[in-house]
């Protein structure tokens, strides 16, 4: 069994110049990075997307998703296998985050593009445990 070594996100810049969260799941195979820029518009139903506020990027910047993905949802997943997408996505969404809205588990103490960022990685890291290419790893 493959299992996760390490997880580390870092903040990098869209092709509109936006901060964005990158995040890089380790495990004895390697390295596998995702990267979950924001759409240009989001609408009422969509999980919220953490960014700071402020004037720093003018209110754009994401180190506190960075902050969760490094300081409380990697360290909860190390060990984990990263073959079971559905249990580290459900221990992620809802015991980690827990937060909830009117339309279900709603993202928003952790933030949506921690949580992703951090599910895409670990589902390449998934695929190349099985030794499938990502696409039929998923179907």
């Amino acid at each position: 069994m493959t299992s996760i070594l390490r997880v580390k996100a870092r903040a990098i810049f869209d092709s509109r110049g936006n901060p964005t969260v990158e995040v890089d799941v380790f495990t004895k195979l390697g390295m596998f990075r995702a990267a979950v820029p924001s759409g240009a518009s989001t609408g009422i139903y969509e999980a919220l997307e953490l960014r700071d506020g402020g004037i720093r990027f003018h209110g754009k910047g994401v180190s506190k998703a960075i902050d969760n993905v490094n300081n409380i949802i990697g360290p909860k997943i190390i060990g984990k296998d990263p073959t079971c997408q559905a249990e580290i996505d459900e221990f992620m969404v809802q015991t980690l985050d827990g937060s909830k809205n009117e339309w279900g588990w709603a993202k928003s103490k952790l933030g949506a593009n921690a949580i992703l960022g951090v599910s895409l990685a670990v589902c390449r890291a998934g695929a190349a445990a099985r030794g499938l290419p990502l696409y039929s790893h998923i179907a």
